[in-house]
């Protein structure tokens, strides 16, 4: 069945194995240079038309984490999510390289939860895959992220039920 999501979901509304789908995003040139710039690294691998041509992929590749932050920002779609922090990456493994021109999305799978302050957040384990448009896993791994939970009402002074006794 399908879910229609208004609002961004708290950690309550999760369940260990739902799943969602991303929106797609097309790689390009232009993403590739800008990462180059933005993180220093300028690899012939990404860089060099006639170097990387002469390398393991033949052409000009993406950056690993290029591709890992565009499925980062594709994962804060599919679901939208109260999420507080990103805690950490447990593992993540780079399987096939990402071509200028490659269209990736990511699916996303709740693997655990752990409720904290008497629900009032919860760390969500997730695991995630980036897929091609060919449907070949590209890139797969584990985060962490702490999401809110859902707001407790306060109990006014003067609430008898607060009452010690």
């Amino acid at each position: 069945m399908a879910r229609i999501i208004t609002e961004p979901l708290t950690v309550e509304q999760l369940s260990v194995g739902d799943e969602w789908q991303s929106p797609g995003r097309t790689v390009t040139e232009t993403d590739v240079v800008i990462f180059a710039g933005l993180s220093g690294d300028y690899n012939a691998l990404h860089c060099n038309h006639i170097e990387a041509g002469k390398g393991p992929f033949g052409r000009r590749v993406a950056h690993g984490l290029l591709g890992m932050a565009i499925a980062t920002g594709l994962a804060s779609q599919a679901p939208r999510v109260q999420t507080l922090a990103f805690l950490g990456i447990q593992d993540w493994r780079f399987l096939l390289p990402v071509h200028f021109g490659d269209t990736i999305l990511v699916v996303s799978r709740v693997a655990g939860i752990e409720i904290q302050a008497r629900g009032r957040r919860g760390i969500v384990t997730w695991n995630r895959q980036v897929l091609n448009q060919e449907g070949k896993v590209v890139q797969e791994g584990q985060t962490r992220t702490l999401v809110k939970g859902k707001e407790r009402p306060r109990a006014s002074e003067g609430d008898e039920a607060n009452r010690p006794g």
